[in-house]
């Protein structure tokens, strides 16, 4: 198959249908319109907060005025924003409130930030918040920097040089206890993405389906603190093999992963995408699986940031979060995928063909094999950092003697991962919040139930023996 059939799954782009019909502000004939509007108008104005301010008041008015949707662009289209402002602000204290929402704005401790990310779908609600505005709509001024590797995340953060980064979800917890750096205090305000990974492995293998056919594979993962290496120990222990003794796993950054695929350094790899799909478009590599299949909901990536940051920043922390969280509910929505999938695409985030993209984010994609598949939940992105999922993973830690002796699960997860703080802010933005803080769920078919996360880690006939 050939790299341009991949593109042939797709209908043409049509920024019209993507959002359906109607926008938030009532003055666009779709959502899509009225972003590309709202970034060429900042854009022409600058970052001026005063400007922000004063959009966000007039719009919120407008909204309170006429909150049906059909209402609102009748009396926009019939009489035009100038003159509907200019009769509202004659009933109404515009000026003050336009003067308060400043105000607002000005107690933000910290305005100019530096976020760092690795160019990976994972990253798709902290990249996309960037050019739709959704940072500087609450006054911050983010300079996203992209970066080549998780060790140079981690070494950037316990050095300052980012105010909030991109995680890998265990990063945090392995950051807070000190293992495989200094102890740093690194917070979880959301998960990034949940699914979104796959076990990619070189043409060559295509006769070898079955994970006991893999003894002596050489297969990479973009870290050790990571889920993709603790789902593929996972699943290699299930079938047979030991992680440690009969594979070699090496850590390779997720940008060389195809590159060393086709060079033959590797036979596969659990990793993140847009690089299983790439490995397809480029016809290097096929699809065994989604990581989807081994946990389906497992998180992923994470958005953190120090717990330094908290206390001397709260009021830019939780500007922060409210950014990142509209853009999560905005990735949620199946409609907007391919809109997204166009706006993270160029050179400055992910780098990426569109069209490579668009299939991880729609779940309608080429496996490599032959086959076109629809899996709409490929990825997702439910930011609940659930405290169980942080400890599944110190369990995983615990079994593959990332650390040693008894771990408090619950102390740990509490503290890293910000399930109240995370609860909070999206009630404020009016999201649905979720009940509980330690759900059950099923990976592999077994039942984790955190309750009982001594036990479970000890329950797996395949694991390191302390020695």
């Amino acid at each position: 198959m050939s790299p341009v059939n991949n593109e042939s799954i797709y209908k043409p782009y049509d920024p019209a249908s993507a959002l359906g019909p109607g926008c938030s502000c009532g003055q666009h004939h779709d959502q899509a319109s009225h972003n590309a509007a709202d970034i060429r108008a900042q854009q022409a104005r600058g970052t001026n907060p005063d400007t922000l301010s004063q959009d966000f008041v007039e719009a919120t008015l407008i909204k309170a005025l006429f909150p049906q949707e059909s209402v609102r662009r009748k009396f926009l289209r019939a009489v035009g924003s100038a003159t509907a402002m200019s009769a509202i602000s004659s009933l109404l204290p515009i000026g003050q409130l336009q003067a308060m929402a400043q105000e607002k704005k000005g107690s933000l401790e910290k305005t100019d930030l530096k976020i760092g990310f690795i160019a990976i779908t994972c990253a798709t609600p902290l990249i996309m918040a960037d050019p739709l505005g959704f940072y500087k709509k609450e006054g911050l001024n983010v300079q996203l920097n992209k970066t080549a590797g998780w060790a140079l995340i981690r070494d950037k953060m316990i050095n300052k040089e980012h105010d909030a980064s991109h995680f890998l979800s265990p990063m945090p917890l392995a950051m807070s206890m000190g293992l495989g750096s200094t102890n740093s205090q690194m917070r979880v305000a959301t998960i990034q993405n949940v699914n979104g990974q796959a076990i990619t492995l070189a043409n060559k293998h295509k006769d070898k389906r079955d994970p006991k056919q893999w003894k002596g594979f050489k297969l990479a993962v973009p870290f050790e603190y990571s889920m993709h290496n603790f789902l593929l120990r996972y699943y290699l222990a299930e079938n047979g093999l030991n992680p440690d003794t009969d594979v070699q796993i090496r850590v390779t950054p997720p940008p060389e992963m195809v590159a060393n695929l086709r060079a033959g350094n590797i036979d596969g790899f659990l990793g993140p995408d847009p690089f299983n799909q790439r490995a397809v478009y480029d016809e290097v590599g096929f699809i065994h699986i989604l990581s989807k299949e081994l946990w389906d909901g497992h998180p992923c990536c994470a958005f953190g940031v120090s717990e330094d940051f908290i206390k001397q920043n709260p009021n830019t922390f939780a500007a922060l979060y409210r950014a990142v969280l509209t853009a999560a509910a905005m990735a949620r929505e199946s409609k907007n995928r391919e809109l997204i999938a166009k706006v993270i695409a160029p050179t400055a985030y992910l780098n990426q063909p569109e069209t490579v993209i668009a299939q991880v984010l729609t779940g309608k994609f080429a496996d490599g094999l032959g086959g076109i598949k629809n899996v709409p939940d490929r990825a997702d992105f439910d930011p609940v950092p659930w405290q169980s999922m942080a400890v599944w993973m110190l369990t995983q830690m615990q079994r593959w003697g990332y650390v040693k002796g008894d771990v408090d699960y619950k102390k740990i997860a509490e503290q890293v991962f910000l399930l109240t703080d995370a609860k909070k802010r999206m009630k404020e933005l009016d999201q649905k919040v979720p009940d509980g803080a330690y759900k059950k769920f099923k990976v592999m078919g077994k039942e984790f139930d955190p309750a009982k996360a001594k036990e479970y880690a000890n329950s797996f006939a395949i694991r390191k023996v302390p020695s």
